[in-house]
């Protein structure tokens, strides 16, 4: 008898984490998806949909994704609200905000994804940010294949992943957390407590944020499929480990198609022109200096970075959100700094620049970092070598991989000092620059780009890895389909 049943096509509904370093991977991951016979109704929320908008000079402001369904890409758009009034400062309120993503976003999730399933019903996957702590209640709910997508380092996820050993150790969540080296974690041979993301370095546990991850962290061991921006290759013990737990597939670098800029915009801010100022530079003799979108630094860092750039007589271009300190002081430079820098050309500050093309420029020859992921993981492509000044979260984790392990990068500063000198930022950035360490960064950080390069070859791991997640959906969805047909068959 002839079999009539052929695979559904995957239709994913993918929710976009409301900050812009989750942004830029997930629309990446989107593209690649539709590029691989996915349909995806992507969702950002109306702020971000907003910010973004706004920030296009020519953009279209009804859908980011116009141009994509130009290219021939299957992806839609929605949007929905986090809970909050559009002109509600979500940067300088965080604490408020994450409060909303944690007990207010669900419900307009809900509501959102039972409207799109009402009017396509061939929806069968939903993927979210693990940082989500309702992926599981929706995924079961509407009798989805449940993706969770993990922006980071492998390193990252496995150390949330195991809180509970980190508990039951003493090293996390304990009036007096233990200080001595952490060597029980699955796929971790070992690692200092020091170099735990800040969030588990913390005293203070009850904060809306550590509530988020203790609840992101129980949900995403319901999933059924983990994806990490990751290559297996620089994290094969730890991607293994948490591979035996849960179907975990690293398929990173995630980035847009030829690592131009994006068929989509995701930047959140208006993007000021480098191109023109780097051009007339050297090659190599430019140092990039970028804080990322989300962490704050102190005035007084911001200061003695400022003047041991000046020190350094190294020519820099530095990304300087208005709101690195705060959205309420916005006057933190040193006085005469932006003169002095105007009047020898060799310094070019802007509010927010296209990452991507600054990065790649043959002018720049180094990167002062926050260690933001999306960060390394585009300066490992341009081969970039790193100067670490990790502020916030993860970035604390991924300097560990960059120093210690792979050995791409300097750190700014000792960790164990409070604050920086400008002397101390001169003597690093001549180091990362022109020093003795400079030709074995740059020896070091090709080879683990030729890395990156062949695990997205057609044989390489994670064109692999993703193939077989392709295949790995395939097969479920109709299992979850059929579960759908039967639950949908039983109301009235």
């Amino acid at each position: 008898m002839e079999n009539n049943h052929k695979k559904p096509k995957p239709h994913a509904i993918a929710i976009c984490y409301p900050l812009q370093g989750h942004v830029i991977p997930f629309v990446n991951l989107a593209l690649k998806l539709a590029s691989s016979g996915f349909t995806i109704t992507f969702v950002n929320t109306h702020s971000i949909h907003h910010q973004i908008t706004k920030a296009q000079s020519n953009g279209d402001e009804d859908d980011i994704f116009a141009g994509a369904r130009k290219a021939g890409l299957d992806i839609r758009y929605a949007t929905v609200s986090d809970g909050l009034p559009l002109n509600f400062d979500r940067s300088l309120n965080h604490d408020q905000f994450m409060e909303c993503l944690l007990h207010v976003f669900s419900a307009h999730v809900d509501e959102l994804v039972g409207n799109l399933i009402q009017l396509n019903p061939e929806m069968n996957c939903l993927v979210t940010d693990t940082f989500f702590v309702w992926s599981s209640m929706i995924a079961k709910k509407y009798n989805l294949v449940n993706i969770s997508f993990w922006t980071e380092p492998a390193l990252v996820i496995t150390l949330y992943y195991h809180m509970d050993l980190l508990r039951s150790h003493g090293h996390f969540a304990s009036t007096d957390n233990r200080e001595d080296t952490i060597d029980y974690i699955p796929g971790v041979r070992a690692i200092e407590r020091k170099d735990l993301m800040s969030y588990l370095q913390a005293t203070d546990t009850s904060t809306v944020v550590h509530r988020i991850i203790q609840k992101a962290f129980e949900d995403v061991k319901r999933v059924d499929f983990i994806l990490c921006n990751t290559v297996h290759e620089l994290e094969s013990e730890t991607i293994s480990a948490l591979h035996q737990k849960q179907p975990t597939y690293a398929i990173g670098p995630i980035f847009p198609a030829g690592f131009t800029k994006s068929l989509v915009p995701t930047s959140l801010w208006s993007e000021s022109e480098c191109t023109q100022w780097l051009n007339t530079k050297p090659r190599g003799s430019v140092l990039y200096v970028s804080f990322g979108s989300y962490a704050h630094a102190s005035k007084n860092d911001i200061v003695e970075i400022a003047l041991g750039l000046l020190l350094s007589e190294v020519s820099f271009v530095w990304v300087l959100r208005p709101d690195i300190v705060s959205s309420d002081e916005t006057d933190f430079l040193p006085v005469g700094f932006e003169e002095k820098i105007k009047i020898s050309g060799r310094g070019l500050i802007v509010p927010w620049c296209s990452q991507i093309d600054v990065i790649s420029h043959s002018a720049i020859g180094g990167f002062l970092t926050h260690c933001g992921w999306n960060s390394i993981q585009e300066s490992i492509w341009c081969s970039v070598p790193l100067l670490c000044f990790p502020l916030l979260t993860d970035q604390f984790t991924n300097r560990k991989l960059v120093v210690d392990d792979w050995k791409i990068g300097l750190n700014l500063c000792d960790q164990k000092k409070s604050s920086i000198t400008k002397e101390e930022v001169s003597e690093k950035i001549n180091s990362l620059m022109s020093g003795k360490s400079s030709a074995e960064l740059r020896k070091n950080i090709k080879e683990v780009r030729k890395k990156l390069e062949n695990a997205l070859s057609a044989d390489g791991s994670s064109q692999k890895n993703f193939n077989q997640f392709i295949n790995d959906v395939q097969f479920l969805t109709p299992k979850k389909c059929g579960s759908a047909t039967s639950s949908h068959a039983l109301l009235p």
